[in-house]
C-alpha cells in the first residue's frame, strides 16, 4: 500500500495547520512541514523518483491544491454553520495486489468521522454516512468534473502505476528489505503451580509474522492460557513481539515455539522449551 495521510487543524476561520506523511507499507517516504509546506524526503531515492515524469509537475502544484482545500473547508463550515476548532483528515493512495492489479482510494473524515469517499472507477464522490455536511460536500465536489477526472488519473494511473513503479525502481533495496527473526524461549514462574513459557521474537522485517506454540507437535489453539503481544517496533526499524503460554509445571508435554516469516521462505523457525 502506498498512502498519503493529511491532517488539517482549523482553529478558526483564519487559521489552518496542515501536516502530511506519505508511506509505502510502513516506510515513511516524505513529510510535509506544517509551517511552510515544504516537502522533506526521507530517502534520496524518493527525491529522485519525484523528479521523474509527472512527479515534478505535481510537486510544483501541490501548494495550490492545499490552499484550495483550505478555502473549501472554510466555505463548507460557513455554509453548514459548523463550529471551530475542526480537524479534517484525508487518506489517499493505492492498494497493489499480488496479481498486479491495483485500486486507488481517497477518503475524507470530518471531526473524527468518515465523511466522503471518491469512487475512482465511477469518478464520483459518495457520502460515507448521511449528514448535512456530507451532502453539501459531495454536491459541490461532484460539480467539479475537471477535478474528478484529475483525481481518477492521479489515483489510478499516476499513483498506482507510474509513480509506484518509479519509487520501486529507485528504492528497491529499501522496499524489498528482509530481516530474519531471532527467537528465544525461556520460562517464568509467577507461582508454584504455574509456569509461563515465553517466546520472544525480534529483529524481523517486514512486519507480518506468525508465532504459535506447539504442544506435542499440535498447535495450541487461542484461549486464556495463550497471550501474544502486539507487534512492536525496534530502534533499528525491525519488529518484535512475545507469545506467552501458561502451563502446569511438569505436565509431561513437550512445547515448541514456531515462527513463520516471509524472510524464512517455506521454512519455519522451531525453538523447543527445555
Amino acid at each position: 500500500v502506498i498512502q498519503y495521510l493529511l491532517t488539517s487543524l482549523f482553529a478558526n476561520i483564519s487559521s489552518a495547520e496542515v501536516s502530511c506523511v506519505a508511506l509505502i507499507g510502513d516506510i515513511p517516504i516524505l513529510t510535509l512541514h506544517p509551517a511552510n509546506w515544504s516537502i522533506q524526503f526521507h530517502w534520496p531515492w524518493v527525491s529522485q523518483a519525484a523528479a521523474e515524469g509527472d512527479g515534478e509537475k505535481i510537486m510544483s502544484q501541490y501548494k495550490i491544491a492545499l490552499r484550495n482545500m483550505i478555502r473549501f473547508v472554510h466555505d463548507t463550515v460557513q455554509q453548514t454553520e459548523q463550529h471551530y476548532p475542526l480537524v479534517v483528515q484525508l487518506r489517499a493512495g493505492c492498494v497493489l495486489y499480488p496479481n498486479t492489479t491495483s485500486q486507488g482510494f481517497l477518503n475524507v473524515s470530518w471531526g473524527g468521522r468518515d465523511l466522503v469517499a471518491f469512487e475512482v472507477d465511477k469518478q464520483h464522490w459518495e457520502a460515507q454516512q448521511p449528514s448535512q455536511v456530507a451532502e453539501v460536500v459531495i454536491k459541490r465536489l461532484n460539480k467539479q468534473k475537471s477535478v474528478r477526472v484529475l483525481l481518477e488519473y492521479l489515483l489510478s494511473i499516476w499513483m498506482c502505476q507510474s509513480n509506484f513503479l518509479t519509487l520501486k525502481r529507485y528504492g528497491r533495496a529499501a522496499l524489498e528489505r528482509q530481516e530474519l527473526p531471532v527467537a528465544t524461549v525461556f520460562a517464568r514462574t509467577p507461582s508454584l503451580d504455574q509456569l509461563l513459557l515465553v517466546c520472544h521474537v525480534t529483529g524481523f522485517y517486514p512486519r507480518p509474522i506468525s508465532v504459535a506454540w506447539l504442544r506435542d507437535g499440535q498447535e495450541v489453539p487461542p484461549g486464556p492460557a495463550l497471550n501474544t503481544s502486539t507487534i512492536l517496533p525496534n530502534a533499528d526499524l525491525t519488529y518484535q513481539l512475545r507469545s506467552v503460554l501458561a502451563v502446569g509445571p511438569r505436565d509431561g508435554h513437550s512445547y515448541v515455539c514456531r515462527v513463520r516469516h516471509h524472510s524464512l521462505g517455506t521454512r519455519s523457525l522451531l525453538i523447543p522449551w527445555g
